[in-house]
């Protein structure tokens, strides 16, 4: 097969579709703009690099997250097999080492003889061109670019704030001051390093935090903010007991302490090393030296040498249910494909599987065939939700959920026994979909 598929951007969604079209014979360009040119919150020059979190969520096949990696893996997805090789200890969750994965993910998409990386920018939707396109860059679409898809796909081009949280080096984190346990797990293991606080120590944390001066950021005032990426001053507004009930929560750990922890901050690995770790829940736009001085409130983070500050930056968008077909290309130019959170999917792992389901609606297509996903998959789900024309109206990014897939016709009270028999349906119509098409390779 001589087709060309050009795909600009190199993130998780833009590896995905490379790598599966390429095991179908397909040649593929990828356009990076890095390390020519950087957005806001990159900073590696290799491909499939990681932004906020190190985690992609849990592997359980039994969750909403763990029913789509499932499905994924069906299809042999590049992202899922790297993070794996490239994991780090997370309980349930599948997280990764982000500069090794980030750096296995480059080399073997330049290794791979029918991928080709050009490092430039592209500015311009390529709606002349009678190639085959797919854009999948990602929820930090170079301005120039992105105002070129809302000149041509209507004015309406979507967005939320997003934020990352920050990281300390391992060494600098006080070990007396904290202590290595899963919650309600046994004490001295586990994949979490716990900083547990007083009453007296949250309050005068809780204080400075709310009290503390944010980076500028007019359009933040605006309050789009993306709930399942709120900044943890925001989050902390709402009252003085929301972080408690939310990511300092000290339920089911740290009972071996002489006092009961009134709040617990956990840090996750970012390696397996532990030299270096995330602080769970933490996303910020606090500026640079308030980072530093607030969340050194923290006894156990007092020394703490912050390696990576937390960052706030615009997430782009399109309304697809208003201007995608079922197959994710533009109706306006079927020529062209949308993958990836500008999409609107929410997610490492949507996002991978949005490039998936990019090339396998290209490989499909260029079979004479056509995919027909339904609701019956988390894959399928995902579509139906991102093209539904009753979403047009207010259209929000979307992550893996229980909500959006198919009902079960024999549903029962045993919510264990319904998500089985859920992943079970999911088998079957997956393995259907991959007879029909020939998708074996």
């Amino acid at each position: 097969m001589e087709k060309t598929v050009n795909i600009i951007g190199g993130g998780l969604a833009g590896v995905e579709c490379a790598s599966l079209l390429a095991r179908y014979g397909f040649n593929v360009v990828i356009y990076e703009m890095k390390p020519k040119t950087y957005s806001p919150a990159h900073k590696a020059s290799t491909l499939g690099e990681i932004v906020c979190s190190n985690s992609l969520k849990n592997v359980d096949p039994l969750t909403s997250s763990g029913l789509l990696k499932t499905e994924m893996d069906k299809f042999g997805s590049l992202v899922l097999s790297v993070a794996r090789e490239t994991s780090v200890p997370a309980g349930g969750a599948l997280a990764v080492d982000r500069e090794k994965f980030t750096e296995l993910i480059d080399k073997t998409i330049k290794s791979n003889p029918n991928i080709k990386v050009v490092n430039e920018e592209v500015t311009k939707l390529p709606i002349d061109s009678k190639d085959l396109w797919v854009i999948a860059t990602g929820p930090l679409t170079s301005e120039n670019l992105y105002n070129d898809i809302k000149a041509n796909l209507g004015d309406d081009g979507l967005h939320f704030f997003d934020a990352s949280a920050p990281i300390v080096l391992g060494e600098t984190v006080d070990k007396n001051s904290a202590f290595k346990q899963d919650r309600y797990g046994e004490l001295g293991s586990g994949d979490y390093l716990n900083c547990p606080m007083t009453k007296e120590e949250y309050l005068e944390f809780y204080n400075e935090l709310i009290n503390a001066e944010r980076a500028e950021l007019h359009e933040f005032e605006k309050k789009e903010i993306f709930e399942g990426c709120m900044p943890i001053e925001i989050m902390a507004a709402r009252g003085t007991d929301a972080l408690r009930y939310g990511p300092l929560k000290p339920v089911g750990l740290g009972r071996h302490l002489l006092y009961k922890p009134y709040a617990i901050v956990q840090l996750r690995k970012e390696n397996v090393d532990e030299e270096c770790y995330n602080l769970v829940g933490f996303q910020t736009n606090l500026k640079f030296s308030e980072q530093k001085r607030v969340f050194g409130l923290i006894p156990a983070l007092k020394n703490a040498e912050f390696i990576k500050y937390g960052v706030m930056h615009r997430n782009s968008y399109i309304n697809s249910p208003k201007v995608l077909n079922k197959d994710l290309s533009l109706k306006e130019y079927p020529n062209i494909f949308i993958a990836g959170q500008l999409s609107g999917v929410e997610g490492y792992v949507e996002s991978s599987a949005s490039g998936m389901l990019v090339a396998l609606s290209i490989i499909a297509r260029e079979n004479g065939n056509e995919l027909n996903w339904n609701d019956k998959t988390m894959l399928g789900a995902l579509v139906g939700y991102i093209t539904n024309p009753a979403n047009n109206e207010n259209f929000q990014p979307m992550n893996s959920n229980y909500g959006i897939i198919r009902e079960l016709e024999d549903k029962t009270r045993d919510k264990k026994e319904n998500r089985a028999k859920i992943l079970h349906r999911s088998m079957c119509e997956i393995e259907q979909i991959i007879k029909e098409n020939n998708l074996c390779k």
